[in-house]
């Protein structure tokens, strides 16, 4: 039961530049922090174990502007198709993660979605990523990491404790989640607010301070993950 994320979380930040950042191809292997032998084991001792689909699953962080020239920047919208991990609810545990070069800047969907009055140009929307994976320091700390646990159940509404690592810093919360635990699938969402500088990380500002990225970033994930059958999966 359990879940997200970012994580990952994650933590994430930035305002609009103008120069365009260099194309990478997304991390795809498994960080060396991620517990995958407890569910190896778990499933070998006939816990039932879950996997995240990335496929079927979100992780969306609003971005805000700030400063006394706010209207001359943007919001924005990042979001990670690409989350994995594991869950194994008996435990009341679920590891997750995403590499943060994957992160997809202000899709339309998305920022219809959540109701931004401005439209970034192809150029604001490239500093934006570049601006967000140099103040993450990316290529030193290339995941966002989740750890989560429950608290306490009631209805459809769970309190989860939800750890998260980004950019070298393990920060934890308290996170009300609605959870949907049936034999086939699980299925998490709900949403939570980070300080940036919880992580160690200084929101973007010039002239100043008059155009600033705030502290606070708002995130809401929703997470599908399927059962494993077999042990070959877990």
């Amino acid at each position: 039961m359990q879940l997200c994320s970012v994580v990952v979380a994650c933590a994430l930040l930035s305002a609009c530049a103008t120069q365009a950042p260099p194309r990478t191809e997304a991390t795809s292997r498994l960080p060396a922090e991620f517990p995958a032998e407890y569910y190896r084991q778990a499933f070998a001792q006939g816990q039932s174990v879950y996997r995240v689909d990335p496929k079927r699953s979100l992780l969306v962080v609003e971005v805000h502007r700030g400063g006394s020239l706010a209207r001359l920047g943007h919001d924005h919208v990042i979001a990670s198709h690409d989350l994995h991990g594991l869950i194994a609810p008996r435990a009341g545990r679920a590891d997750l993660y995403c590499a943060l070069d994957g992160m997809v800047i202000d899709e339309p969907e998305l920022r219809a979605q959540a109701k931004l009055d401005t439209q970034p140009s192809e150029e604001d929307i490239a500093g934006t990523r570049r601006n967000m994976l140099n103040g993450l320091q990316a290529e030193q700390y290339p995941y966002a990491l989740v750890s989560v646990s429950r608290l306490d159940e009631s209805g459809a509404e769970s309190r989860l404790s939800v750890t998260i690592m980004v950019h070298g810093v393990t920060r934890t919360h308290e996170v009300a989640a609605h959870v949907e635990i049936g034999m086939e699938a699980i299925a998490v969402s709900g949403s939570l607010s980070l300080d940036q500088t919880e992580f160690g990380v200084k929101p973007l500002s010039v002239l100043g301070g008059a155009i600033q990225v705030e502290d606070r970033v708002d995130l809401r994930f929703q997470i599908r993950a399927p059962r494993i059958l077999r042990a070959e999966d877990a």
